[in-house]
Parts: structure tokens; C-alpha cells; sequence
């Protein structure tokens, strides 16, 4: 029986509330409890951006290396854990770094955080040499004469011609200690400066090389640390005024420009610290929110449970209604929404759960649904350009090399490829990839490399022909980072796949236009697929489905398969702060010699190097400055995630043919179709809970939370208690339908359909001839209602998600803030909650 079956699952979810409180608790109480929201970024015309020039700063500008240089960064102030966009003008065409030299005019940044006796950034302060690349270190030999009166300090003399001048510039950290090779003109033996306990390559967010174009402009990407991931830094720590009042401890990001050779020197191969070059730095303080607790000690805790795309914007409303009077806090539990769902379709107390679909048809759904954000997941990237060197690229492409792309264009068939490990190099180097291609005659084709060389892709963005143009390998280009476990999240990017005709054969097995062919391990067919059983499609998670393996050498290196290769991370979120960092979490080499022995990781690739595909939300993207692709939504059109596109989708969105409570983006109906504007993955979060739950005065505090969320909540703004970039404010219709259901929580009545006009099912409908879709539904015997309030969809309707074909087309055939904490909070979850059954996907 449904209400049986129910219950028992309630049961076995709350079995687990203790160990789930503990991870909840590690970490979103990192940034929920503390205050630190998840701050939307800011572009450069905004407030809170700052340009400063060398005309300003440099007291020696005539004899800097970009007298004309003007920097813009997009966000001084409210900052936390996140990403900044930093660009510039009036310096000159740089030249990339080599193994002997730091490169040609370029620039360097750092996070500082202590103030010289000028008022300034201290150098000694500063994060930076990590990477131990010419002309990005802390230390160095010096050329006779070119220590300068500033450097002495941590300088020893020359001792003849085998023993030259070294300087070492300390690292002074916020903590007091200090890090120093040179104390009282004298090298201190096994000390490095550059690799310490405050810093390493693995941890330092130093940018080494950024270079600018020939007409002297550039932008890069700058991960904003607080105390949270450099203790050494110490930024956002609190700092209590004597009147009471509560700051987060400011911080420097610095600008260090190089020129063409340091002092002495005949290229840039010395430490950017050194004075000669140092005096030349720009400046700009960085004001952080303070961590720390910002709710009332007291507070009633309040559990959300469930989807992790709200997570960002109640961490921006957690400190104002906590801090109201006899305000709760509210911390979330990030995990499975259908188990959520369960949970709180009980009677019994359970959290309060966040999902963006409705429970499985099979359960009695007594949920009362309050929409409470409207966000999207997006796939965003970090690629340099990397031209080929056969001589066939044309100038003005190479003279872009190391310098970013800025756009994508993604089709479901090139999504349906990255998930599957079907280019290449999504399997280990040395393991059998005879399966990953096609037979042409008597040759054996093998599929790309990776997504750069399938020409899929290159067709797709033809548009921007550099794509074509480069020859980059790296590995974390053959597939994208996704999370761990079961979301809403998976089953809408999967949605979105099935949706498209083309994909849905290339996954059955049919071959796209260029030959290449599914992994079949992942193929949907039965009788492509090794276990004679096809994967089952749409669903909740990412399967890692290759069984290849490079297999272990015994006393030797473990085996290497497709999880150790290419693993999993463990939220969205995450995914979109690596995909900042440059980080494809590529396997290293085998040490043999760690305790135990292990593969170690592979740094991240610094910028002018980076090649990373992540799978994020809209709220993470926003928050870490990342690119996002343009998707291709079933009006034919590619379309970015932006306020206006998300907002657009909302307009074109129809009820659940199972729960006219719940509205999604059914990609086979006609208002989608019909909708040209609209991001394809746009989508909303409900809070639900079963009115009829026995504690009435938890039930009143969900209320309060809802009636928060769809009112002063969908204000936009950086200010705490504001919504964060990355969501669309709900439309009116849909804040209506979150009073309602928030007035039915608190009273203990029945949920009501949202009054927003009739919903009619009839079943399961044919599948077209056209596009092999199956209409929505909600859409039968008429058209499919929209929320009151939202934004019309306008435009013709399409047929396949793909677009019509032409003549000239080739025949076809068929998860914060605060990271690290995270990180480990999801481990000891992994090891302390017991495992949950797994439930029946929803319709």
C-alpha cells in the first residue's frame, strides 16, 4: 500500500538524521549559520568594481613596464569564498611562459593580506611562489648589482663567483609565524618559502602568467581565498570594533606587471617580490563578510533537506531570519531530493524538503509544494587556446595563444558523449579503448580524443573558427565533472539529452555523421550493451559504466579505473570552484613512496593553461566567475543561463502530468518549442512538507521560511538577505502559490492546486514521427497553463531539439563557501550515514 510504503521509507531516511545532521551541520553551517552568503559576483559597471591605474599608484610609472595600464575588479566588497573577474587595459601583446622563462608583458596576481608602512600591500604578506615557474618565486641567486636597498633584509652578499647574491622574500602570516630562508644575511637550512605549511601548489590561488592581447586588453578569473581555505591569509576572520560591531578582516589582491627582463637580466626569470619589479605593482583592498556565527545563540535549529541548487541563495537569507527576533536558523542537508520528498511526506517530524519534482506516482503524494527559487544547471568551462604549430593556423589565431575562450556551444548529443566516456581519453592511457570507435573498411577509425577534436563539435561551433584552430589534449576534456550520488539535477541534464532525437540514437548505437559511436558500456540498447541490459534513461545519477581497468603491477602502482581516472566530485558546487581553479582532477603519478603508497594529483593547470568541463548550477557559476556554454532548447536556438533566459523558461514551463503542484520544462511541448529565449535547463525549487505533520510549531517555522523566501527574498542584490546572481526572482504567479502552500503548512489544512488553471492528463501519449518525442502530458486536449505573472514565450514552435535539417547537412543516421570543509564533510558523511534504499524514479 502507498501510505505503507511511505512510511517505512520516512523511517529509513530518519534513521540516518544523526549522522546526516553531523555532515549538515560541517557543511552548511561553514556558510548558512556563519553569514557568509554565497555572494553573487559583480561585473565591472557595477558599484562595488574598482579600476585603479599605474597613473595612480606607481610613484616610478615612466619607467614601468605599462605606464597606460588601467585594471578593473569586478567585486571589492561583501566577499567570501568565490571568484572575481579581474580585466585590463594599456598594456602590450604578451608573449606565453617557457620552461626557462616567465614569458614576455604580462601580469601576475596575489592575495595579500598585512598593510606596509606606505599603507600599501606588505609583500612579505603575499601567496605566492607556489609553482616554482621562472619569474614567480620568492627566492632566487641575484646578478651582481641588482639587489636593491629594500631586498637587502633578506639577502645574503656574494661569495665569489660560485656563491652569488640569493634574496628570499619571507612569507609573514596573519597567524604570526614566519616563514624565512634568510635570516641575518644567512641562508637557514632546509627552509622553502615557496612550499610551506601556509601554501603549495595544490592550495595557492597566485596567478603566474595572465597575458593580454596586441591590443594590450585581458581579463582572467581570480579565486577570492578567506580564512576558510588560507589560514595564512586570514581574510573575512572577525574583527569586533570597541563599539560592538562585527567586520571581516580586509585583504590586498595585487597586480605585479612584468616587462621583458628583470634587472640584470636578459628575460623575466626573477621573483616579482624582488623590489625592482615590486615597486611597479597595482593594488586594490578586498572588504570580506565576517565568518563566523551571525544567528543567536539559542536559535531553534530548522533542517532543509534535499536539493543543493537553493543552497547559494539560503545562504544569502539564513542570517536575516535567524537574526530576526525569535528568528530560526535554518541549516540544509544537501542530498537525494526523492528521498527528501519521502521524508517530509510523513506525518512524523522530518526536514522540510527542497525538490524540483514531485514524488513517484506509485506514492499517495500528500506534499503541500511552495516554489522558493528559480535557478538552472549550466555546464561551464575554463579552456586557453593552444594553437596547433604545423604552421596552418593563421596569425591572428596565434597570436591569441594562452589567452581564453569566452563562449560554447553545447547540442544534447555532445552532452550525451561527455557523459558516457565515449571520446577517448576518458579511459585510462593504457587500458583496452578498442571499443571507443568504428570500422571503415578494413581500418579501424577510433573516436576523438576529446570534445576539441570531434568535429561534432567544431561543426557545431563553427561560428568561432579558432576552435578549429587549436590542438589541446588535456584530458579533462573528454568528459565533464559531475557529482556523486543521486539529484534532480541529473535526471533534468539526462531529461534534456533523451529529449533530442539525434542523441537519443547515439546512445542507442547509431553512429553520428562522422562515425564515431557510443561507449557501450552506456549504450540505452540491450544489444549493444555487454550486460545485455540497456541503461536505463533519464535518471538521477552520473554511472561511470566502463569496466576498463589498467591493472595493477603487483609490489607496484594499484589499478587504475574509470572512477580513479576521471572521479566523481561531490557537489555541484564544487565542480564549479574547480572548474575556476583550472582543476580537472587529472591522476598523477604513483608514489611509491607515500604511507600508504598512492596515485598523487595533479596540480591544477594555471591560467594560460587551463582545460576543464564542469557540470554546476546557475547560483555557483555566478558566484565563481565561470563561463557557461550556450545549449541548444527545443526551439532551436542556443541560448546561455541568464536572468532573462531562466525567466523566459519559467514562462514556458507546464504542471506535472502527475502533481499540478509542480511545474518543469517539458522540452516536447509546444510552449517550449515555442520559446526561443528560453535556457533549457532552467529550474524551479519547491519546499515541501505534509501539512497534516504532527509538531505545529515546526510546521510554523517552515511557513515563516517559505513566506521569507518568495517575498523579500526574491529582491536581487549582494546585500545578505537579498537574492544572489544566479536565480530569477519568481514570477508573481508563482509567490502566490508559496503563500498559499505556506498559510496550508501552518494550518494543518490539505495542499491546493495552485489556482492557475486547469490541468488535463490523458495518459500516455504515442510517441511522433517526427521527433520521436513524447508530448507533454499536461499539454493534451489543450495548451499547457503558465504561471500567472511570468513572462510570455514567444516564437514558432520546432519540431527536433536539433533544428530542421538543410541541404548542406550531412546525412544523419538515426555544490560554498567554504570548500575544504565540504570536501571532508562529504567523506565522513559517506562513512557515517548507513545506505539509503534506493527509490522509484519520479514522473
Amino acid at each position: 500500500m502507498p501510505e505503507a510504503r511511505t512510511d517505512r521509507r520516512a523511517s529509513t531516511w530518519m534513521a540516518s538524521g544523526v549522522a546526516g545532521a553531523l555532515t549538515g551541520a560541517l557543511v552548511f553551517g561553514v556558510f548558512a549559520l556563519a553569514g557568509v552568503a554565497a555572494s553573487p559576483s559583480a561585473h565591472a559597471d557595477d558599484a562595488q568594481s574598482v579600476t585603479v591605474t599605474a597613473a595612480q599608484q606607481d610613484p616610478d610609472v615612466e619607467n614601468a613596464p605599462f605606464p597606460d595600464l588601467a585594471i578593473t575588479v569586478s567585486q571589492t566588497s561583501g566577499l567570501v569564498s568565490q571568484g572575481l573577474e579581474i580585466s585590463w587595459t594599456g598594456g602590450k601583446e604578451s608573449s606565453p611562459p617557457t620552461q626557462q622563462t616567465g614569458g614576455e608583458n604580462f601580469l601576475q596576481f596575489a592575495q595579500c593580506w598585512g598593510d606596509a608602512p606606505d599603507g600599501g600591500p606588505d609583500r612579505e604578506t603575499c601567496q605566492y611562489g607556489a609553482f616554482l615557474t621562472p619569474g614567480a618565486t620568492r627566492d632566487g641567486n641575484r646578478s651582481e648589482g641588482t639587489v636593491a636597498p629594500e631586498d637587502a633584509a633578506f639577502s645574503t652578499p656574494a661569495n665569489g663567483f660560485l656563491s652569488p647574491a640569493y634574496s628570499a622574500v619571507p612569507f609573514r602570516s596573519v597567524t604570526g609565524e614566519t616563514v624565512a630562508a634568510v635570516v641575518g644575511g644567512a641562508k637557514v637550512p632546509g627552509v622553502s618559502v615557496n612550499t610551506n605549511e601556509f601554501f603549495t601548489q595544490f592550495t595557492s590561488n597566485e596567478i603566474p602568467w595572465a597575458g593580454s592581447a596586441s591590443n594590450g586588453e585581458g581579463s582572467t578569473k581570480f579565486e577570492v581565498q578567506t580564512a576558510v581555505q588560507s589560514r595564512g591569509l586570514g581574510c573575512g576572520s572577525r574583527v569586533t570594533a570597541t563599539d560592538g560591531s562585527v567586520t571581516g578582516a580586509s585583504c590586498w589582491l595585487v597586480a605585479i606587471p612584468r616587462g621583458t627582463a628583470d634587472a640584470g637580466e636578459s628575460a623575466i626569470i626573477k621573483s616579482g617580490l624582488f623590489w625592482d619589479t615590486w615597486k611597479h605593482r597595482l593594488a586594490v583592498r578586498l572588504d570580506f563578510r565576517p565568518l563566523g556565527l551571525s544567528c543567536t545563540i539559542g536559535a531553534a535549529e530548522r533542517h532543509l533537506a534535499g536539493s543543493e541548487l537553493a543552497a547559494t541563495a539560503i545562504a544569502s537569507w539564513q542570517p536575516t531570519l535567524c537574526g530576526a527576533q525569535g528568528g530560526d536558523a535554518y541549516t540544509l542537508l544537501t542530498g537525494p531530493e526523492s528521498d527528501a520528498s519521502v521524508a517530509a511526506n510523513g506525518t512524523i517530524p522530518a526536514p522540510l524538503a527542497l525538490t524540483s519534482r514531485p514524488l513517484a506516482p506509485d506514492i499517495t503524494d500528500k506534499l503541500s509544494y511552495a516554489p522558493v527559487a528559480l535557478t538552472g544547471v549550466t555546464v561551464s568551462f575554463a579552456i586557453d587556446r593552444l594553437p596547433k604549430v604545423d604552421g596552418t593556423v593563421p596569425p591572428e589565431y596565434a597570436a591569441k595563444a594562452r589567452l581564453p575562450f569566452e563562449s560554447m556551444k553545447l547540442t544534447p548529443r555532445l552532452i550525451a558523449k561527455l557523459l558516457t566516456s565515449s571520446y577517448r581519453d576518458a579511459l585510462p592511457f593504457d587500458a583496452d579503448r578498442s571499443h571507443l570507435g568504428h570500422t571503415a573498411g578494413t581500418a579501424f577509425v577510433p573516436n576523438p580524443r576529446n570534445l576539441l577534436f570531434d568535429p561534432d563539435f567544431l561543426e557545431v561551433n563553427a561560428d568561432d573558427p579558432e576552435w578549429s584552430q587549436q590542438a589541446i589534449a588535456n584530458v579533462s576534456l573528454s568528459d565533464m565533472i559531475v557529482p556523486q550520488g543521486r539529484s534532480d539535477a541529473a535526471y533534468a541534464l539526462w531529461s534534456y539529452v533523451m529529449a533530442d532525437a539525434e542523441a537519443r540514437a547515439f546512445l542507442a548505437g547509431a553512429p553520428d555523421p562522422w562515425g564515431m559511436v557510443v561507449n557501450k558500456w552506456s549504450s540505452t540498447d540491450g544489444a549493444i550493451n555487454p550486460t545485455q541490459n540497456g541503461v536505463e534513461l533519464p535518471r538521477e545519477d552520473f554511472p561511470k559504466a566502463d569496466p576498463s581497468e589498467v591493472a595493477a603491477v603487483p609490489q607496484g602502482p594499484a589499478a587504475i579505473n574509470t572512477v580513479t581516472w576521471r572521479p566523481y566530485t561531490n557537489t555541484l558546487d564544487t565542480a564549479g570552484y574547480l572548474t575556476l581553479r583550472g582543476d580537472g582532477l587529472v591522476l598523477g603519478a604513483w608514489d611509491a613512496f607515500g604511507n600508504p603508497p598512492k596515485y598523487v594529483k595533479t596540480p591544477r593547470n594555471l591560467p594560460g593553461s587551463q582545460g576543464v568541463i564542469g557540470l554546476t548550477d546557475t547560483a555557483a557559476a555566478a558566484k565563481y566567475q565561470i563561463v557557461t556554454t550556450s545549449l541548444l532548447n527545443p526551439a532551436g536556438q542556443f541560448v546561455a543561463p541568464s536572468t532573462e533566459s531562466i525567466a523566459a523558461a519559467a514562462a514556458a514551463m507546464t504542471a506535472s502530468s502527475t502533481q499540478p503542484q509542480v511545474y518543469g520544462f517539458d522540452f516536447s511541448s509546444s510552449r517550449a518549442q515555442g520559446a526561443p529565449a528560453a535556457y533549457p535547463l532552467a529550474m524551479p525549487v519547491y519546499a515541501a512538507v505534509n501539512p497534516a505533520m504532527t509538531d505545529a510549531r515546526l510546521r510554523a517555522s517552515y511557513a515563516t521560511f517559505i513566506r521569507y523566501a518568495a517575498s523579500t527574498g526574491q529582491t536581487p542584490g549582494v546585500a545578505l538577505g537579498q537574492l544572489p546572481e544566479g536565480y530569477a526572482p519568481l514570477p508573481e504567479g508563482w509567490r502566490t502559490q508559496a503563500v498559499a502552500a505556506a498559510d496550508a503548512i501552518q494550518a494543518g489544512t490539505p495542499a491546493k492546486s495552485p489556482v492557475r488553471g486547469s490541468v488535463q492528463s490523458t495518459g500516455q501519449a504515442p510517441r511522433t514521427a517526427a521527433t520521436g518525442l513524447t508530448p507533454s502530458s499536461s499539454t493534451a486536449g489543450g495548451s499547457p497553463v503558465p504561471a500567472d505573472g511570468a513572462p510570455e514565450a514567444t516564437g514558432e514552435a520546432a519540431t527536433a531539439l536539433s533544428g530542421a535539417t538543410t541541404p548542406d547537412d550531412p546525412e544523419l543516421v538515426g555544490v560554498q563557501a567554504a570548500l575544504p570543509i565540504s570536501l571532508l564533510a562529504g567523506l565522513a558523511g559517506a562513512a557515517a550515514v548507513p545506505l539509503i534504499p534506493r527509490f522509484r524514479q519520479r514522473r
